[in-house]
């Protein structure tokens, strides 16, 4: 996700333009740990046009069309505020043009990309005073009106990493360090379907058996010490062992069940729904398996669900949102 941002000459309130980049993400709904990945590009281009004193106003123009324009119902628009004010900026104005490269409800965290590469952005054009964690709320502000109020794609995109949610009153957030020495790299396949979050939500049971809690309460354990410790197998083992959401989003994408079933067999560690779905995700430790891994997980989607699907392998993003490079003003 890249961020150009053009603005008016330094000043206290018209800073010079920065370049700023921002991953996508992916969440597990149980076990209940977050994490980031490099991924396809969202860009955004700011600038600051002359606006009377203390008014604050936005114009987007985004790709693609059936995106919000409005800012109060946008999601860079809402954490771009979020974080003016928090700065106490009300003297200029603002103007977005989005263009995003995340396929909109993937469950990839597109809509938290949008929030992160704003509100990043921001921060970093008025002289960068926020911490993650200020941006991190700026973010779920966003996400509040868009998706809920859940952290879950917006703290590891500004983050980077693993990030358990700990806490959301008060915000707490615990990064999780992989071993600088592993490597990780993600197999996203996309499928040609849609899966809403709303529906995908309302599958899930309003109750629980206790054995089923005590389980994948040991499957989040394990996943946290997997990441720590740079236990590939682990990890693998820990995201593909849910027994509460994933049996009941599974059997509404036509092919999943298959599709993780290919990727065991082709090498991957492990394999589960990204958040909502439809995407397909795998962990492997080689980039070249994970293109593997990938071909036989698109050959199950067409083969068992009739779908197309796209494939990506994408590295961990251990570093998340942050500055690339200032844009001179044309």
């Amino acid at each position: 996700m890249n961020l150009s941002l053009y603005s008016l000459p330094s000043s206290p309130l018209h800073p010079q333009p920065l370049l700023t980049s921002v991953p996508a993400s992916i969440s597990w709904a149980a076990p209940s740990t977050e994490l980031a990945t490099s991924s396809r590009c969202v860009s955004i281009q700011m600038s600051i046009p002359a606006r009377s004193p203390f008014q604050t106003s936005m114009a987007l123009v985004i790709q693609p069309r059936n995106l919000a324009k409005t800012p109060l119902w946008n999601c860079a628009g809402i954490a771009a505020i979020s974080v003016m004010k928090m700065l106490n900026i009300r003297s200029v104005g603002l103007s977005i043009s989005l263009e995003k490269g995340l396929p909109l409800g993937s469950g990839l965290g597109s809509s938290a990309a949008s929030a992160a590469a704003a509100a990043v952005a921001v921060n970093e054009i008025f002289g960068g005073r926020l911490s993650a964690s200020d941006l991190v709320l700026a973010g779920l502000e966003s996400e509040s009106k868009v998706s809920g109020y859940h952290a879950d794609n917006v703290a590891p995109a500004i983050m980077g990493g693993f990030v358990l949610i700990r806490s959301y009153n008060p915000l707490e957030l615990i990064p999780l360090k992989f071993p600088n020495e592993k490597d990780l790299f993600f197999v996203l396949v996309n499928p040609e379907f849609e899966a809403p979050t709303k529906k995908m939500r309302a599958a899930l049971p309003t109750e629980i058996t206790m054995s089923h809690h005590v389980w994948n309460c040991s499957q989040a354990g394990a996943l946290v010490a997997s990441v720590l410790h740079g236990d590939l197998k682990g990890l693998g083992t820990a995201l593909s062992s849910d027994k509460i959401v994933e049996p009941r989003r599974a059997p509404l994408i036509p092919g999943m069940d298959a599709v993780k079933k290919a990727a065991i067999e082709a090498g991957a560690f492990g394999c589960t729904i990204s958040g909502a779905g439809p995407t397909a995700v795998a962990i492997t430790d080689d980039e070249e398996r994970g293109r593997e891994i990938g071909i036989r997980m698109v050959e199950a989607f067409m083969e068992d669900g009739n779908l197309k699907a796209s494939v990506v392998v994408k590295m961990l993003d251990r570093v998340g949102a942050r500055l690339v490079c200032g844009i001179p003003r044309s």
